[in-house]
Protein backbone atom coordinates (compact mmCIF):
# COMPACT_ATOMS: atom_id res chain seq x y z
CA UNK A 1 0.00 0.00 0.00
CA UNK A 2 1.42 3.48 -1.02
CA UNK A 3 2.79 5.71 1.98
CA UNK A 4 0.95 8.52 2.18
CA UNK A 5 -1.52 7.90 0.19
CA UNK A 6 -5.11 9.29 0.72
CA UNK A 7 -5.93 6.02 2.87
CA UNK A 8 -9.36 4.73 4.22
CA UNK A 9 -9.42 3.28 7.72
CA UNK A 10 -11.59 0.70 9.55
CA UNK A 11 -12.00 1.29 13.11
CA UNK A 12 -13.24 -1.35 15.50
CA UNK A 13 -14.66 0.26 18.64
CA UNK A 14 -15.75 -2.31 21.53
CA UNK A 15 -16.23 -3.25 24.92
CA UNK A 16 -16.03 -6.62 27.09
CA UNK A 17 -17.34 -6.85 30.01
CA UNK A 18 -14.71 -7.35 33.26
CA UNK A 19 -15.34 -11.19 33.52
CA UNK A 20 -14.12 -13.35 32.53
CA UNK A 21 -10.79 -11.78 32.02
CA UNK A 22 -9.59 -14.49 29.15
CA UNK A 23 -12.27 -12.88 26.27
CA UNK A 24 -10.06 -9.71 27.05
CA UNK A 25 -6.63 -11.76 26.47
CA UNK A 26 -8.37 -13.24 23.59
CA UNK A 27 -9.41 -10.22 22.01
CA UNK A 28 -6.18 -8.66 22.53
CA UNK A 29 -3.93 -11.41 21.20
CA UNK A 30 -6.45 -11.49 18.20
CA UNK A 31 -5.59 -7.82 17.27
CA UNK A 32 -2.08 -8.30 17.35
CA UNK A 33 -2.32 -11.10 15.17
CA UNK A 34 -4.41 -9.20 12.91
CA UNK A 35 -1.37 -6.27 13.14
CA UNK A 36 -4.14 -3.32 14.36
CA UNK A 37 -2.93 -0.55 16.60
CA UNK A 38 -4.66 1.38 19.15
CA UNK A 39 -6.22 4.68 18.07
CA UNK A 40 -7.31 5.80 21.58
CA UNK A 41 -8.80 2.97 24.25
CA UNK A 42 -10.66 0.39 22.91
CA UNK A 43 -10.47 1.89 19.70
CA UNK A 44 -8.31 -0.16 17.09
CA UNK A 45 -7.74 0.65 13.70
CA UNK A 46 -6.51 -1.02 10.15
CA UNK A 47 -6.19 -0.12 6.78
CA UNK A 48 -9.49 -0.68 4.70
CA UNK A 49 -9.96 -3.49 2.58
CA UNK A 50 -12.18 -6.32 1.91
CA UNK A 51 -9.67 -8.36 4.10
CA UNK A 52 -9.28 -6.64 6.81
CA UNK A 53 -12.97 -6.10 6.75
CA UNK A 54 -13.58 -9.47 7.13
CA UNK A 55 -10.98 -9.91 9.70
CA UNK A 56 -12.84 -7.32 11.73
CA UNK A 57 -16.30 -8.57 10.91
CA UNK A 58 -15.23 -12.36 12.76
CA UNK A 59 -13.47 -10.42 15.63
CA UNK A 60 -16.49 -8.22 16.18
CA UNK A 61 -18.55 -11.25 16.34
CA UNK A 62 -16.32 -13.42 18.59
CA UNK A 63 -16.47 -10.20 21.07
CA UNK A 64 -20.48 -9.82 21.07
CA UNK A 65 -20.39 -13.69 21.49
CA UNK A 66 -18.30 -13.20 24.65
CA UNK A 67 -20.94 -10.94 25.80
CA UNK A 68 -19.40 -7.72 25.16
CA UNK A 69 -20.19 -4.54 22.56
CA UNK A 70 -18.83 -3.80 19.14
CA UNK A 71 -19.02 -2.06 16.20
CA UNK A 72 -16.96 -1.10 12.98
CA UNK A 73 -16.07 1.62 11.50
CA UNK A 74 -15.41 2.84 7.73
CA UNK A 75 -13.04 6.07 8.64
CA UNK A 76 -11.30 9.02 6.80
CA UNK A 77 -9.04 11.09 9.06
CA UNK A 78 -9.83 14.49 9.42
CA UNK A 79 -8.33 16.40 12.67
CA UNK A 80 -5.88 15.28 14.88
CA UNK A 81 -4.21 12.13 13.38
CA UNK A 82 -2.83 12.15 9.79
CA UNK A 83 -3.03 9.91 7.32
CA UNK A 84 0.98 9.49 7.49
CA UNK A 85 0.62 9.85 11.53
CA UNK A 86 -1.33 6.83 11.17
CA UNK A 87 0.64 5.03 9.63
CA UNK A 88 3.62 5.70 11.56
CA UNK A 89 2.03 3.62 14.10
CA UNK A 90 1.91 0.68 12.01
CA UNK A 91 5.63 1.13 10.84
CA UNK A 92 6.51 1.34 15.21
CA UNK A 93 4.34 -1.76 15.71
CA UNK A 94 6.33 -3.53 13.33
CA UNK A 95 9.60 -2.22 13.30
CA UNK A 96 9.36 -3.59 17.05
CA UNK A 97 8.72 -7.17 15.82
CA UNK A 98 11.13 -6.79 13.51
CA UNK A 99 14.12 -5.55 15.86
CA UNK A 100 12.92 -9.13 17.82
CA UNK A 101 13.36 -11.56 15.10
CA UNK A 102 16.35 -9.95 14.31
CA UNK A 103 18.23 -9.79 17.50
CA UNK A 104 17.50 -13.75 18.08
CA UNK A 105 18.95 -14.16 14.84
CA UNK A 106 22.05 -12.41 15.35
CA UNK A 107 22.11 -14.62 18.59
CA UNK A 108 21.57 -17.90 16.34
CA UNK A 109 24.10 -16.80 14.06
CA UNK A 110 26.56 -15.77 17.16
CA UNK A 111 26.12 -19.62 18.19
CA UNK A 112 27.56 -20.93 14.48
CA UNK A 113 30.36 -23.07 14.40
CA UNK A 114 32.35 -25.26 11.83
CA UNK A 115 32.44 -27.44 14.48
CA UNK A 116 28.76 -27.87 15.21
CA UNK A 117 27.95 -31.22 16.07
CA UNK A 118 24.59 -32.62 14.11
CA UNK A 119 22.72 -32.28 17.16
CA UNK A 120 23.70 -28.48 16.90
CA UNK A 121 22.82 -28.24 13.62
CA UNK A 122 19.21 -29.63 14.07
CA UNK A 123 18.76 -27.28 17.00
CA UNK A 124 20.06 -24.35 14.83
CA UNK A 125 17.56 -25.25 11.79
CA UNK A 126 14.31 -25.43 14.23
CA UNK A 127 15.34 -22.19 15.37
CA UNK A 128 15.98 -20.70 12.09
CA UNK A 129 12.18 -22.05 10.34
CA UNK A 130 10.85 -20.95 13.77
CA UNK A 131 11.97 -17.53 12.78
CA UNK A 132 11.08 -18.09 9.07
CA UNK A 133 7.51 -18.51 10.38
CA UNK A 134 7.52 -15.64 12.65
CA UNK A 135 9.21 -13.45 10.40
CA UNK A 136 6.05 -14.22 7.58
CA UNK A 137 3.84 -13.65 9.96
CA UNK A 138 4.82 -9.92 10.79
CA UNK A 139 5.63 -9.21 7.04
CA UNK A 140 2.01 -10.55 5.93
CA UNK A 141 0.54 -7.35 8.61
CA UNK A 142 3.12 -5.13 7.63
CA UNK A 143 0.76 -2.89 5.77
CA UNK A 144 3.42 0.27 4.83
CA UNK A 145 7.03 -1.61 4.20
CA UNK A 146 8.09 -0.89 8.20
CA UNK A 147 11.89 -0.02 7.82
CA UNK A 148 13.30 -2.84 10.03
CA UNK A 149 11.72 -5.74 7.61
CA UNK A 150 15.12 -5.71 4.91
CA UNK A 151 17.27 -5.92 8.17
CA UNK A 152 15.16 -9.10 9.57
CA UNK A 153 14.51 -10.23 6.00
CA UNK A 154 18.30 -10.18 5.05
CA UNK A 155 19.38 -11.94 8.78
CA UNK A 156 17.13 -14.75 8.77
CA UNK A 157 17.70 -15.29 5.20
CA UNK A 158 21.66 -15.29 5.96
CA UNK A 159 20.86 -18.27 8.30
CA UNK A 160 19.12 -20.27 6.08
CA UNK A 161 21.77 -19.77 3.37
CA UNK A 162 24.12 -20.73 5.62
CA UNK A 163 21.98 -24.28 6.58
CA UNK A 164 21.88 -24.75 3.19
CA UNK A 165 26.21 -24.80 2.80
CA UNK A 166 25.58 -22.07 0.07
CA UNK A 167 27.99 -19.88 1.94
CA UNK A 168 29.84 -20.66 5.10
CA UNK A 169 29.42 -17.22 6.13
CA UNK A 170 27.27 -15.23 4.17
CA UNK A 171 24.50 -15.43 1.52
CA UNK A 172 25.79 -15.09 -1.68
CA UNK A 173 26.63 -11.72 -3.60
CA UNK A 174 23.25 -10.35 -5.86
CA UNK A 175 23.64 -12.13 -9.35
CA UNK A 176 26.01 -8.79 -11.64
CA UNK A 177 23.52 -6.37 -12.87
CA UNK A 178 22.87 -6.26 -16.31
CA UNK A 179 24.49 -3.78 -18.30
CA UNK A 180 26.88 -1.06 -17.04
CA UNK A 181 25.91 0.62 -13.74
CA UNK A 182 25.80 4.00 -15.67
CA UNK A 183 22.79 6.31 -16.76
CA UNK A 184 20.60 4.22 -15.12
CA UNK A 185 17.15 4.50 -13.01
CA UNK A 186 17.51 3.21 -9.36
CA UNK A 187 14.10 2.70 -7.83
CA UNK A 188 13.85 2.64 -4.03
CA UNK A 189 10.96 2.37 -1.29
CA UNK A 190 9.29 5.80 -0.31
CA UNK A 191 9.99 7.62 2.46
CA UNK A 192 13.61 6.96 2.65
CA UNK A 193 15.67 6.97 5.84
CA UNK A 194 19.19 6.62 6.76
CA UNK A 195 20.44 3.31 4.68
CA UNK A 196 18.55 4.79 1.35
CA UNK A 197 19.78 7.95 1.86
CA UNK A 198 23.14 7.24 2.15
CA UNK A 199 23.30 4.58 -0.57
CA UNK A 200 21.70 7.42 -2.97
CA UNK A 201 24.66 9.16 -1.86
CA UNK A 202 27.11 6.90 -2.77
CA UNK A 203 25.29 6.15 -6.23
CA UNK A 204 25.61 9.14 -7.62
CA UNK A 205 28.89 10.61 -6.23
CA UNK A 206 30.78 7.19 -6.92
CA UNK A 207 28.77 4.44 -9.27
CA UNK A 208 26.46 6.01 -11.36
CA UNK A 209 26.68 9.77 -11.93
CA UNK A 210 24.17 10.08 -14.51
CA UNK A 211 21.61 7.67 -11.73
CA UNK A 212 17.74 9.13 -11.73
CA UNK A 213 16.14 8.09 -8.64
CA UNK A 214 12.47 6.52 -8.41
CA UNK A 215 10.79 6.39 -5.33
CA UNK A 216 8.11 3.61 -4.95
CA UNK A 217 5.44 1.62 -2.68
CA UNK A 218 7.45 -0.73 -0.69
CA UNK A 219 5.73 -3.89 -2.00
CA UNK A 220 3.86 -4.71 -5.56
CA UNK A 221 6.42 -2.54 -7.60
CA UNK A 222 6.94 -4.69 -10.76
CA UNK A 223 10.49 -3.29 -12.30
CA UNK A 224 10.71 -2.05 -15.91
CA UNK A 225 13.43 -2.85 -17.92
CA UNK A 226 16.70 -1.53 -17.16
CA UNK A 227 15.73 -0.36 -13.82
CA UNK A 228 17.85 -1.19 -10.45
CA UNK A 229 15.88 -1.78 -7.51
CA UNK A 230 17.93 -1.06 -4.25
CA UNK A 231 17.01 -1.35 -0.32
CA UNK A 232 13.68 -3.22 -1.34
CA UNK A 233 12.25 -6.52 -0.81
CA UNK A 234 13.92 -8.85 -3.83
CA UNK A 235 16.20 -6.24 -5.14
CA UNK A 236 19.66 -5.86 -7.52
CA UNK A 237 21.05 -4.48 -4.41
CA UNK A 238 19.56 -4.99 -0.64
CA UNK A 239 20.63 -6.34 2.72
CA UNK A 240 22.62 -9.48 2.81
CA UNK A 241 22.98 -11.75 5.88
CA UNK A 242 24.18 -8.79 8.64
CA UNK A 243 25.15 -5.88 5.64
CA UNK A 244 23.02 -3.18 4.98
CA UNK A 245 22.77 -1.84 1.18
CA UNK A 246 25.48 0.39 1.45
CA UNK A 247 27.65 -2.02 2.26
CA UNK A 248 26.55 -4.41 -0.23
CA UNK A 249 26.54 -1.66 -2.88
CA UNK A 250 30.28 -1.23 -1.50
CA UNK A 251 31.34 -4.66 -2.19
CA UNK A 252 29.83 -5.13 -5.33
CA UNK A 253 31.32 -2.13 -7.17
CA UNK A 254 34.33 -3.12 -5.37
CA UNK A 255 34.80 0.59 -3.37
CA UNK A 256 38.34 0.16 -1.29
CA UNK A 257 38.08 3.57 0.13
CA UNK A 258 38.77 3.60 4.02
CA UNK A 259 36.61 6.97 4.20
CA UNK A 260 33.72 4.70 2.63
CA UNK A 261 34.66 1.75 4.64
CA UNK A 262 34.05 3.85 7.97
CA UNK A 263 30.78 5.87 6.23
CA UNK A 264 29.39 1.98 5.98
CA UNK A 265 30.03 1.16 9.45
CA UNK A 266 28.14 4.31 10.65
CA UNK A 267 25.00 3.53 8.44
CA UNK A 268 25.04 -0.27 9.44
CA UNK A 269 24.70 0.54 13.00
CA UNK A 270 22.33 3.45 12.45
CA UNK A 271 19.57 0.87 9.94
CA UNK A 272 20.62 -2.32 11.64
CA UNK A 273 21.06 -1.25 15.42
CA UNK A 274 22.99 -4.07 16.57
CA UNK A 275 26.19 -1.84 17.33
CA UNK A 276 28.81 -3.68 15.33
CA UNK A 277 31.02 -0.81 14.88
CA UNK A 278 30.52 1.10 17.65
CA UNK A 279 32.10 4.28 16.38
CA UNK A 280 32.20 7.54 18.42
CA UNK A 281 30.61 9.53 15.05
CA UNK A 282 27.35 7.28 14.54
CA UNK A 283 25.16 9.09 17.23
CA UNK A 284 25.25 12.56 15.75
CA UNK A 285 24.91 11.48 12.67
CA UNK A 286 21.99 9.47 13.40
CA UNK A 287 20.49 12.71 15.07
CA UNK A 288 21.42 14.67 11.65
CA UNK A 289 19.79 12.35 9.48
CA UNK A 290 17.04 11.83 11.49
CA UNK A 291 16.83 15.92 11.56
CA UNK A 292 16.58 16.32 7.89
CA UNK A 293 14.28 13.46 7.75
CA UNK A 294 11.92 15.37 10.08
CA UNK A 295 12.44 18.56 8.12
CA UNK A 296 12.02 17.21 4.72
CA UNK A 297 9.07 14.77 4.01
CA UNK A 298 9.80 14.89 0.04
CA UNK A 299 12.49 11.24 -1.15
CA UNK A 300 14.42 13.97 -3.53
CA UNK A 301 14.80 16.63 -1.21
CA UNK A 302 16.34 13.86 1.73
CA UNK A 303 18.55 12.95 -0.55
CA UNK A 304 20.04 16.09 -1.17
CA UNK A 305 20.35 17.40 1.90
CA UNK A 306 21.69 13.77 2.92
CA UNK A 307 24.10 14.20 -0.04
CA UNK A 308 25.93 17.49 1.88
CA UNK A 309 26.11 15.18 4.83
CA UNK A 310 28.13 12.72 3.28
CA UNK A 311 29.74 14.65 1.09
CA UNK A 312 31.02 16.72 4.26
CA UNK A 313 31.48 13.27 6.40
CA UNK A 314 33.47 11.69 3.38
CA UNK A 315 36.22 14.29 3.36
CA UNK A 316 36.38 14.12 7.36
CA UNK A 317 37.14 10.34 6.72
CA UNK A 318 39.16 10.92 4.05
CA UNK A 319 41.73 13.28 6.08
CA UNK A 320 41.48 11.98 9.52
CA UNK A 321 44.40 10.65 11.10
CA UNK A 322 44.53 7.14 12.74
Amino acid sequence: MPRDATTTWLLLIHQLPAKPAYARVKVWRRLQALGAVTVKGAVYALPANAETQEDFAWLAKEIVEDGGEAMICEAALVEGLSDHDMQMLFDHARDEDYAKIAAEARDVAGRQSDEATDRELAEMASQVARLRRQLDAVVAIDFFGANGRLAAQGLVSGLEAVLKKEDAVTPAEPAPAPGPLSNRTWVTRRGVQIDRIASAWLIRRFIDQEARFKFVPSSGYQPEPGELRFDMFEGEFTHRGDRCTFEVLLSHAALSDRALSAIGEIVHDIDLKDSKFGREETSGIAHLVAGLSIAHKGDEQRIERGAAVFDDLYEYFRKKRD
